[in-house]
């Protein structure tokens, strides 16, 4: 007898294939093999329902042929795509172009690629899950009307080349909206008193005159300062003193935004390269005991693990760590997320056995970096809390009360496994009663902080608490909105270009429901809906289809043209109006704004000198650039005036107040000139430090 089983991957077939004898042959699709075409809308609407029209992609022929022919020859064919809507969608595919009904062609299922594994579903086939092919359908569907339909009309109003999606766009609209909080917040300033007692022991005013004392209370320096004057004149002693244990809980094994999450922060790795060799590790690598996966699926929403997963770590962790470190009952995860495939499992090693230590011989070193973190992470959540003991003393004079608080570990727990970042604070051993030396007390200012920009980790936690996009669409989201040039990376920060706020501008006015996250999330629940049998998949398609579309005619007649449009600082030698640089389908050129009434242009880098007058920007005199040494210039934006380095694009320094000579006392960078409450202050560039101006 001849069987045939049908995955995606290549490397996956080679893995699945070293665990059965000769009687199977496994294939590769190679992903998907059919899909809408790249040319067209291939969507035909007819009486409100939605007929895709797929078709086998041209580097996708000689598999599908291939495919066929070893169909033929087979006595029984195996779909064993990824248990996912996608997979579930591609094994539809497969055998529909094969010619083989979808509704009875066995499917195996598994969620780790091991001998056990592979036999087991061998073992207990189900058929494809044409709810969830449907659910796939619809979100396929939707994101070529919003691609095909609102794509081109932006790219009319605003700039050639750009685009906007379901997922994109409501993603862009957080990175925009924190960049708009950042631009408009100012700045609070607030004091606080900070006393050494004893020499050591570090505290803060917590109550002056019987008035509890907060961050922001102190809001003025002179007040502080007369606080600071009086208590140096007082006698202090130790009111009281507290010790308390707690237990920090363990975190649940990944999924998939917690494993990007964790390996962004942890080892530096993009949400793309996460996915990238989590795959790897998913779909094979050699171990002692051949070529095998050593991870489970990597793409779920899902924290359950199997009882047999979670006895081998119980097992583990006694022979490793002692009873101590294992708790009385096993520790079990639900996920928050509404629409989770609970079927599915959490992201864990498949063989306890084969330890990191193990590992490092047969990985490669960023294979090895993320199977530690997975095999670590997973052990720690079946073993026992850590337990600290917070300690604080209330040090009390006549008028006022200060607090010291520390903490000591007082039992690892699954640190034992992780590591932990924090250091024991032990405070000295004092008595009730005591008198005390205030050693120094200061009034110290400070100021409240913007809120920091997203990085990829912190916006893929923000997307999956909106419920906006799933599991397999976070890092290709994030890849998507920095390729379209929408965004862009500085020091692991999301930074939203100019035409991120036109385009956002754009969609919030015209097209609101695109970028709203409860709207993104909604269409989420009823895509859960359609895979659960719940809901009808041609229904939420026309759902939406029917008032968007609507609102696509009326943006063609109604939008205003948005055309980018980048002052120069000189004006027209025909009309007067001001010169802007503009980007047209050839690369940028310079046009007279007074577009279409005059219509002067002239081309950059051309040799004819009296058309090709360059604009230049206004140097800062005498003030160099703090990251390459070049002259400072003043440039303008749509959002006003703003400073940077003549070197850009090489350069990308960027200050939106006036550079200085002025040298940060702090850490030495650059500072700039600005107003703060109507008074000159000097503020540095990197830190964020401020000095008077010299008057």
């Amino acid at each position: 007898m001849k069987n045939l089983i049908i995955v995606e991957s290549p490397t996956k077939a080679r893995t699945i294939e070293n665990f059965l004898g000769k009687d199977y042959t496994v294939i590769a699709s190679k992903g998907h093999i059919r899909d809408l075409p790249k040319s067209s809308f291939g969507i035909k609407i007819e009486d409100k329902q939605f007929i895709p029209e797929y078709r086998v992609s041209r580097d996708h022929s000689k598999v599908v042929k291939e495919i066929k022919d070893l169909a033929k020859k087979s006595d029984k064919v195996y779909i064993a795509t990824d248990e996912d809507r996608e997979g579930e969608a591609i094994g539809f595919h497969i055998a529909t172009a094969i010619g083989a009904d979808p509704t009875q062609i066995p499917r195996i299922v598994f969620h780790e690629i091991t001998q056990k594994a592979i036999n087991h579903s061998l073992e207990n086939p189900r058929t494809i899950d044409l709810d969830s092919v449907n659910a796939q359908q619809a979100r396929r569907l939707l994101d070529r009307i919003v691609g095909y339909r609102l794509s081109p009309l932006i790219a009319s109003k605003i700039q050639k080349g750009l685009s906007a999606g379901r997922v994109q766009s409501a993603a862009l609209k957080i990175v925009v909206d924190r960049e708009r909080e950042i631009k408009a917040f100012v700045p609070q300033e607030y004091w606080s008193l900070d006393a050494l007692f004893e020499k050591s022991i570090e505290a803060i005013l917590v109550e002056y005159e019987k008035q509890k004392i907060a961050k922001m209370t102190l809001s003025k320096g002179e007040e502080a300062k007369a606080i600071e004057e009086k208590l140096k004149g007082e006698a202090f002693k130790v009111a009281k003193i507290e010790k308390k244990q707690r237990k920090t809980s363990t975190n649940p094994p990944f999924m998939t935004s917690t494993l990007q999450q964790t390996a962004s922060s942890a080892i530096g790795f993009s949400p793309r390269k996460t996915m990238m060799v989590a795959q790897t590790l998913y779909e094979g690598v050699p171990t002692d005991n051949g070529t095998m996966g050593v991870i489970t699926y990597m793409r779920t929403d899902s924290l359950n693990i199997a009882q047999e997963a979670i006895d081998a770590a119980r097992e583990k962790i006694e022979k490793s760590y002692g009873k101590d470190y294992l708790p009385p009952k096993p520790k079990y995860y639900k996920s928050k997320s509404k629409g989770a495939q609970e079927a599915h499992e959490a992201i864990r090693p498949t063989n306890l056995a084969f330890t990191p230590q193990i590992a490092k011989g047969f990985l490669k070193p960023d294979e090895l970096k993320l199977y530690t973190l997975i095999y670590n992470r997973f052990l720690a959540s079946q073993m026992s809390d850590a337990v600290f003991e917070s300690q604080s003393i209330i040090f009390e004079s006549p008028s006022s009360k200060f607090k010291a608080s520390g903490r000591k570990l007082v039992f690892d727990g699954f640190y034992r496994v992780l590591g932990s970042s924090d250091k024991d604070k032990l405070l000295p051993d004092l008595k009730e009663g005591q008198d005390v030396t205030l050693s120094e007390l200061k009034a110290n200012q400070h100021f409240t902080e913007p809120p920091s920009r997203y990085s990829e980790a912190s916006l893929i936690k923000k997307l999956e608490s909106l419920e906006i996009g799933r599991p397999s669409t976070y890092a290709p989201t994030i890849s998507l909105l920095t390729s379209r040039n929408y965004i862009e990376i500085e020091k692991k920060q999301l930074v939203p270009t100019e035409v991120a706020f036109t385009v956002i501008e754009l969609l919030e006015e015209h097209f609101a429901n695109i970028v709203d996250a409860n709207f993104t999330s909604s269409i989420e629940e009823k895509l859960d809906e359609v895979a659960e049998g719940k809901e009808d998949w041609q229904k939420v398609l026309w759902e939406f289809y029917d008032p968007f579309i609507q609102e696509i005619e009326k943006g063609k007649k109604n939008i205003k043209s948005q055309k980018i449009a980048i002052p120069t600082g000189e004006n027209c030698p025909k009309c007067g109006c001001e010169l802007v640089k503009r980007k047209g389908r050839y690369g940028e050129f310079i046009a007279c704004s007074g577009f279409p009434k005059c219509k002067y242009t002239q081309n950059i880098g051309a040799d004819d000198a009296s058309q090709t007058t360059k604009a230049s920007p206004k140097a800062v005199e005498g003030v160099k650039c703090p990251e390459c040494s070049s002259d400072i210039v003043e440039r303008k934006s749509r959002r006003g005036k703003f400073y940077g380095c003549s070197a850009y694009p090489k350069c990308k320094f960027i200050s939106t107040y006036e550079p200085t000579n002025e040298k940060c006392p702090d850490c030495g960078y650059m500072m700039a000139s600005r107003t703060f409450r109507k008074k000159p202050i000097f503020e540095c560039i990197k830190c964020k430090a401020r000095i008077d101006a010299p008057s």
